[in-house]
């Protein structure tokens, strides 16, 4: 008789360094910052490269090492390095600071979009409150129907409202700048560093943190490299310098025809747009951009709207910390009533619009809140790795290099930039410190510690599954 072989193993799939950048690229890739960092000009370009190296390579490289041999994400990181509360703290963070993004990306939608209908409606509250609300929850319809539509959507979109126009707009800068024309900005080199005029002067710094932040989602892949050891950091490289090329080149072109006490947070995208195809003489084209752009920021939404939720329901059955109530999903697997829960506050959020006198102001507000809770889960994120480094000294898996070191600046610089966050930006003009720094603790504290705080204590052993 006939030997009967084994059935062959599935070979094993591997994705090339090259690849693993480009997700990153597109994880982190959003023009929305592109407009508070102009106003810098060409300091622009340091406020960009600075929290490149003292956030973004940390969060990168430590975000390997603890995903590389310790699968679940952020909560089993700071879980077994530090605490499960502490654990909670980090997942419910990596969450509760999408309820302020949202309304921040959405509110630069609305203002791109205004575009299209009437360019003054960028600055109406009221008509911003409803495009966000409305939004929204068409997003959370489109993911209640499955990860496979997300994925098209969101990848697509990133190429169409992202890439694209960012490369449109570089290119009519330059060729306005080749036409003679003075940029609205100097660009000489004295102008590369920030000029200090108090603390404010440098707030807008913390928002580009935000600018990098999740970009540890991808270090999930670390071990589908052929060699993580080596292919790993050039990834991250490669990534940091795409990453860079896609935010500062359309900043700097926003700086060139657009002054700096003519920017919007929100609308400063479509600004330049407007007043680069005007004096080329394709004005019809603007409402095509507006579209784009509005494209790609929800497709950037819509890769976000799926995974901390999904993560939260993860650790709520495991661990008991969400009622049944939110831990039923659709027949697609999504976690519906949690996206609703969280649809609701940002509503309520989304409304602030209408009653905060500047939509730049409230755009701003949303952005710092979100940047703050987010970076908790990096400071617990960088103690968790060196407690574990030093606990688990044989663990396997990729080792990042001057693992400490790594750790201190990304903790250090996260710290930092979670106190200037408490500070009105200089643009602000005389704004009270301390109503704002209060604004800030309070929606902090509320949306992102008052929360894992009663889900610890009310958790109950029934609510397993």
């Amino acid at each position: 008789m006939p030997v009967r072989r084994a059935p062959r193993a599935p070979a094993r799939r591997f994705i090339t360094w090259t690849a693993l950048a480009l997700m990153t690229v597109g994880s982190v890739g959003y023009l929305g910052s592109a407009p508070a960092m102009s106003v810098f000009g060409l300091a622009s370009v340091s406020v960009y490269v600075l929290p490149a190296f003292v956030f973004l390579v940390p969060v990168s490289l430590v975000a390997a090492e603890l995903a590389s041999g310790r699968p679940g994400g952020v909560y089993n990181w700071v879980r077994e390095g530090m605490s499960a509360p502490m654990g909670l703290l980090a997942v419910w963070c990596e969450f509760a600071q999408t309820i302020f993004y949202y309304p921040a990306l959405l509110g630069y939608v609305a203002s791109t979009l205004a575009y299209v209908i009437d360019p003054p409606l960028a600055g109406n509250g009221t008509y911003n409150a409803v495009v966000i609300i409305v939004l929204f929850w068409g997003g959370v319809l489109l993911t209640s129907r499955g990860a496979a539509l997300v994925a098209r959507l969101s990848s697509s979109g990133t190429l169409l409202g992202t890439l694209i126009p960012g490369a449109i707009l570089v290119v009519l800068g330059v060729a306005y700048l080749l036409q003679g024309n003075h940029p609205a900005a100097p660009m000489s080199a004295h102008q590369l560093l920030p000029a200090w005029s108090g603390l404010g002067s440098i707030v807008l710094i913390v928002n580009s943190f935000f600018t990098y932040a999740g970009v540890e989602v991808n270090a999930v892949h670390v071990d589908e490299l052929r060699r993580p050891g080596r292919d790993y950091p050039k990834s991250i490289f490669l990534a940091m310098a795409l990453v860079l090329a896609v935010f500062i080149l359309p900043t700097l072109a926003i700086a060139w025809v657009i002054p700096a006490h003519q920017i919007s947070f929100t609308a400063g995208v479509m600004q330049a747009f407007d007043a680069l195809l005007t004096h080329f003489r394709l004005g019809f084209a603007v409402p095509l951009i507006a579209i784009a752009l509005a494209v790609g920021a929800l497709a950037g939404m819509m890769t976000w709207l799926d995974g901390p939720s999904e993560g939260l329901l993860r650790i709520g059955r495991d661990q008991g910390f969400l009622p049944p109530y939110f831990q039923k999903v659709n027949r697609q697997g999504i976690e519906v009533r949690i996206l609703a829960a969280q649809g609701t506050v940002i509503t309520v959020i989304a409304m602030l619009y209408a009653f905060i006198p500047s939509v730049t102001r409230a755009y701003w507000i949303f952005a710092a809140m979100a940047t703050q809770v987010y970076l908790i889960m990096y400071v617990l994120m960088f103690i968790a790795a060196i407690r574990l480094r030093r606990s688990q000294p044989d663990r396997g898996g990729y080792k990042a290099p001057a693992l400490g070191l790594l750790c201190l600046l990304g903790g250090v610089s996260s710290v930092f930039a979670f106190v200037i966050g408490f500070i009105p930006p200089s643009q602000f003009g005389h704004s009270n410190r301390l109503l704002y720094a209060l604004l800030i603790l309070a929606g902090i504290v509320a949306i992102g510690i008052l929360p894992p705080l009663l889900m610890d204590r009310l958790r109950q052993p029934a609510w397993k599954t």
